[in-house]
This record gives C-alpha cells, sequence and structure tokens, in this order.
C-alpha cells in the first residue's frame, strides 16, 4: 500500500533538497574544477574526477527535478496538478540524489590515497561509516 504525500508536504521537501544539493553541487563543481586544473594525469586522480563530476551532474539533475515539483506543487499554480504530474521529476529527482550522495562519498572515500595509504585507509573508512549513517536516515 503506497500512501499520497500531500502537495504541500512535496512543496517544502523539494525546497529542502534544492537548497541541499545547491551546497553539495557546488562543493562538486569545485572538487571538478581543482581536478581539472591539476597537472596530474594518474588513474586515482582521473577517478577522483569522475566521480566528481558524476556527483555534480546528479544534484544538478536533482535541483531542476525538484524545481519542477516545487512550481507544481506552489499554491497558485495556473494549472490542475495530480500526483502523477509529480511522479516523473520525484523518481528521477531521487535517484540522481543518491547517486550525488554515492559519488560524492567516493571522492571522500578516494580522496586520501592520492596522499597516503595511512591517510587512504582512514578517508576510505570515513566514506563507508558515512554511507552507513546516512542509509540509516533513508
Amino acid at each position: 500500500m503506497m500512501i499520497e504525500l500531500p502537495f504541500d508536504y512535496w512543496n517544502k521537501l523539494a525546497a529542502q533538497l534544492i537548497i541541499t544539493c545547491a551546497f553539495l553541487g557546488g562543493f562538486s563543481i569545485a572538487i571538478t574544477a581543482n581536478l581539472i586544473i591539476n597537472k596530474s594525469n594518474d588513474k586515482l586522480h582521473n577517478r577522483i574526477l569522475k566521480a566528481s563530476t558524476v556527483s555534480s551532474g546528479g544534484f544538478l539533475i536533482t535541483i531542476f527535478a525538484f524545481t519542477k515539483i516545487l512550481l507544481l506543487t506552489t499554491e497558485g499554480y495556473p494549472f490542475d496538478v495530480t500526483e502523477n504530474d509529480i511522479n516523473i521529476p520525484r523518481i528521477i529527482g531521487m535517484i540522481t540524489y543518491l547517486i550525488g550522495i554515492i559519488s560524492i562519498l567516493t571522492v571522500i572515500a578516494l580522496s586520501g590515497w592520492t596522499k597516503s595509504r595511512k591517510t587512504g585507509i582512514f578517508t576510505t573508512i570515513v566514506g563507508i561509516i558515512t554511507f552507513i549513517l546516512i542509509l540509516l536516515f533513508f
């Protein structure tokens, strides 16, 4: 049995996710820009660059998907809106949000390996623990 959530709830949720993704997306884009400028061209830096690029894209798509939900669920929207109208942006937005989170955690986990084995182990453990704790909140 699936519970339909009221549009007011979707509106507030969309606003929160837009803010969160704007922050995380900006952070990911900053990492991507720094890695592009970096002269290093080894496998590890390229993997971190790819993960941060995927993270940036995921958060940007989430922003646009939930902006559509925000517009559709705002009081005074000029057209009739049904639950089905927000399904596609909701599904795409949540999938890309999770992709963004997983990608940014990958960046965190891999980042320490650029310095040393001990730092790499530490950042990998932090990334895994963070992922597990995030799963507990979902």
